[in-house]
């Protein structure tokens, strides 16, 4: 199966600490979307049916929608917020179960975000 996201070691390493806001950009590019913190990348959805439906997903529990190309947009997020949508990166979507799971990250995230007001 092709890999339709990367979480890069520095994602993992901000989920590690828990923070109530981190400044974050979304950006659709020719080669995908990706998630960046302070000029890094955390999360790469490739450009294949499957890394845009998952980039879709994510964009949903961040509480955002997909950018246009090339104009990113800033947002702020708890650290919690952002498991979920790294979590959603993994799932395997041709795996029936993975839409329960799917569709809990997607609550959970919306709660969080509802609950302390971070989106912009």
């Amino acid at each position: 199966m092709t890999q339709h996201t990367k979480v890069t070691d520095y994602g993992d390493q901000l989920i590690s600490v828990p923070r109530a806001h981190l400044r974050m950009e979304l950006v659709q590019t020719t080669d995908g979307l990706v998630l960046t913190h302070e000029g890094k990348s955390v999360l790469e959805c490739y450009l294949t049916e499957n890394g845009m439906l998952i980039a879709g997903f994510i964009a949903k529990a961040l509480g955002v929608n997909i950018p246009p190309m090339n104009h990113p947009i800033p947002i702020r997020v708890s650290t919690g917020v952002l498991y979920r949508a790294l979590g959603i990166s993994y799932l395997d979507l041709h795996n029936q179960e993975s839409y329960k799971l799917l569709e809990r990250l997607l609550e959970e995230a919306e709660l969080q975000r509802r609950g302390t007001n971070e989106s912009l």
